[in-house]
C-alpha cells in the first residue's frame, strides 16, 4: 500500500450531510481512434472543446467538488499528457500511473493505479465525455448519494433521451432504489453510462490481471447487488469523434 493511502481521508462536505472523497482517477491512456485524425498528432484528453482540452474541463470539475488529489493514467503519446497534466495541475496532488509499457484498458488500469488511489472510495472519470453540472455540483451529488454498506460501486447516468451525441441503445436499467441491470440484447434500456463513477477499492478484489474492462468488475458488481446508479441532473455530450465537438460546444453556449 503506498503512503497516500495510509493519510487519505474522506472530508465532510460543507455543501452537504455527506462526506467527499479526496481522490480522483482521469482515465486518459486511450488511443483515441474515433477522434481521429485530430489524435494523430496529441492524445485524445488534450482534444480542445470550446478553446480548453477535454482534460481541462474534467480538472475543473474536481477542482470545483474540493478533490485534492488526482491520479492521470498514461499510454499514448504519454509524455505530452504527462507535461500537460504537470503545467496546468499544478494546484493538485498530482500522481502518473505509467501504462506506456502496455495499454491496460479501463478496468486494467483502475487495478495498475490502485496504489496511487488509497483505501477510501474515489471518483472514475472518462476523459472523454463532457458535461455541465445541474442544480447541484455533479461529483457532489455522487458523494451523497454513495451508501458505504450497500454499494461497490456507484455509477453517474444519463437518460437516453438526453445522451447528447451519443449513437447507442443505452446501458442500464435502474429500480426505484438505484439499482443497476444490464441492458438485454437487441433491446433498448433508458439510461446510458456517463464515464463518471465513485467506487470503492473493494470493486477492484480479485480482479483478472492484465487488461480488461470496467464492465467485468460492474458484472460482478450487479450480481452481488452492489451496483447503483444515480441520474444526472444536467448536460452530458459523449465527445467521442470529431463532429461531437461542435455539438458539444453548442450544448455549452445553451446551458
Amino acid at each position: 500500500m503506498s503512503r497516500f493511502a495510509k493519510t487519505l481521508s474522506i472530508r465532510p462536505d460543507p455543501h452537504g450531510a455527506q462526506a467527499l472523497p479526496e481522490t480522483a482517477m482521469l482515465l486518459a491512456a486511450g488511443l483515441g481512434k474515433r477522434m481521429r485524425p485530430l489524435t494523430a498528432s496529441r492524445p485524445k484528453p488534450l482534444v480542445e472543446v470550446a478553446g480548453r482540452s477535454l482534460l481541462d474541463h474534467a480538472l475543473d470539475h474536481v477542482r470545483a467538488a474540493g478533490v485534492g488529489r488526482v491520479v492521470v493514467n498514461v499510454h499514448y503519446l504519454a509524455d505530452a499528457l504527462e507535461a500537460h497534466v504537470r503545467r496546468h495541475a499544478a494546484d493538485l496532488d498530482v500522481a502518473v500511473s505509467d501504462e506506456r509499457g502496455r495499454l491496460l484498458e479501463t478496468g486494467g488500469g483502475v487495478v495498475h493505479a490502485l496504489p496511487l488511489l488509497g483505501d477510501r472510495p474515489f471518483y472514475v472519470i472518462n476523459t472523454d465525455n463532457f458535461w455541465v453540472d445541474g442544480p447541484v455540483d455533479t461529483l457532489r451529488l455522487l458523494a451523497n448519494r454513495w451508501d458505504d454498506a450497500r454499494m461497490d460501486a456507484l455509477l453517474l447516468v444519463v437518460p437516453l433521451a438526453r445522451a447528447t451525441a451519443h449513437s447507442g441503445q443505452g446501458d442500464f436499467h435502474m429500480d426505484a432504489e438505484g439499482r443497476l441491470l444490464r441492458r438485454q440484447p437487441r433491446r433498448v434500456a433508458p439510461f446510458v453510462y456517463t464515464g463518471i463513477q465513485l467506487v470503492s477499492p473493494r470493486l477492484l478484489e480479485d480482479a483478472p490481471e492484465g487488461a480488461f474492462s470496467m464492465n467485468v468488475l460492474w458484472d460482478r458488481a450487479i450480481a452481488a447487488d452492489r451496483a447503483f446508479g444515480v441520474v444526472h441532473q444536467g448536460l452530458w455530450c459523449d465527445v467521442g469523434t470529431p463532429a461531437a465537438i461542435a455539438v458539444a460546444e453548442d450544448m455549452l453556449k445553451g446551458g
